[in-house]
C-alpha cells in the first residue's frame, strides 16, 4: 500500500516483515529465502559472527542489499549486552540494535530486570534500540518510556512455533504503544504472522520458521503475502463478532414477489 510504510526512529523501512538468519542450512539456502521474503532489514547475531570473514552472512545480506540490524542473542546480563551492543556498533557502524537479554536456557524468555537495565543504557549512549520482550503491556510500556524505538513482544517461546500465545495482551500493547510494535519469536507459518497483523502489529519478525521448514524459500514468500495480507485485513476493519447468524441478504420482500436487491 502506498504511504503505509513502516517507520522506525523516523526511518522508512521497504517491508514490514522482519527476518532473522539463525537455522538457515546453508548460505545458498539463506540468500534465497531473504530475496523470496522481499525483506529489508535483518538481523545477524553478533556473537556468533566474525565481521572479518569472508562468505559469511553479512556478504550475503550486502549482496542482497539489506540491511543489518546487530542483536545480542546470547547476552544473558545487561553489562553482556550492552558490551555486544558496542562492538556491534564499531564492527559496522550502525547505532542500531535489537537488544536481547535471556533469562536462562530452558525458555530462552527475556529477564525483564537486566531488559530495562541494557535498554536505558544503550538509550542514554544513542543507540536506537529494539527490545525484545515477553508479552506483558506494563514492561512493553516501561521500554519505551525508557527511550526505545519499538517494541518487540513475543508470540511465544522462541523456535517454539506455538503461534501467538496471548492475543489479548499483544493487543494490550499495541492499544497503547506510541512506537512500532513487532512480534516476535514463536511464528510457525503464515496465518500466525498474518493473525499478527490483523491484531494491530506494524511488523514481523521471524527466522525459524523460514530456515528450518522443508522449502524455506516458499515459506518466506507465503510469509510475505501473510504480513501484507494481515495489514490489509487490520485496515480493512473486520466485521464483528456475533452469537448467532445474521442473514447477508435482507428478510424483507422474501415470499412477495419483491426482487432481491443483493
Amino acid at each position: 500500500m502506498d504511504g503505509d510504510a513502516l517507520v522506525i526512529a523516523g526511518e522508512e523501512i521497504g517491508s514490514r516483515l522482519i527476518m532473522g538468519t539463525g537455522g538457515a542450512p546453508s548460505m545458498s539456502v539463506l540468500r534465497e529465502a531473504l530475496v523470496a521474503s522481499g525483506t529489508a532489514l535483518t538481523t545477524v547475531a553478533m556473537r556468533r559472527v566474525d565481521p572479518s570473514a569472508r562468505g559469511s552472512v553479512l556478504d550475503v545480506l550486502s549482496e542482497c542489499g539489506i540491511r543489518v540490524l546487530p542483536n545480542t542473542a546470547g547476552c544473558f546480563t545487561a553489562g553482556e549486552a550492552v558490551l555486544t551492543a558496542k562492538l556491534a556498533r564499531e564492527a559496522l557502524g550502525t547505532d542500531w540494535v535489537k537488544l536481547e537479554v535471556i533469562a536462562d536456557e530452558h525458555t530462552l524468555l527475556p529477564d525483564p530486570i537486566e531488559l530495562v537495565d541494557a535498554a536505558e543504557q544503550l538509550v542514554e549512549d544513542g543507540f536506537v534500540v529494539l527490545p525484545y520482550t515477553n508479552d506483558d503491556p506494563v514492561l512493553a510500556r516501561r521500554l519505551e518510556q525508557a527511550g526505545c524505538a519499538a517494541v518487540m513482544p513475543l508470540g511465544s517461546p522462541i523456535g517454539s512455533g506455538l503461534g501467538i500465545r496471548n492475543p489479548h495482551n499483544i493487543e494490550l500493547i499495541v492499544e497503547r504503544a506510541g512506537v512500532p510494535v513487532i512480534l516476535d519469536a514463536g511464528l510457525g507459518t503464515a496465518s500466525d504472522a498474518a493473525r499478527a497483523m490483523e491484531l494491530g502489529c506494524d511488523a514481523v519478525l521471524l527466522a525459524t520458521a523460514v530456515t528450518r521448514a522443508q522449502s524455506p524459500a516458499r515459506m518466506a514468500a507465503a510469509m510475505r503475502h501473510a504480513v501484507e495480507a494481515g495489514r490489509l485485513a487490520r485496515g480493512a476493519g473486520r466485521i464483528p463478532m456475533r452469537r448467532y447468524a445474521q442473514a447477508s441478504s435482507p428478510w424483507e420482500g422474501i415470499g412477495t414477489g419483491a426482487t432481491l436487491t443483493s
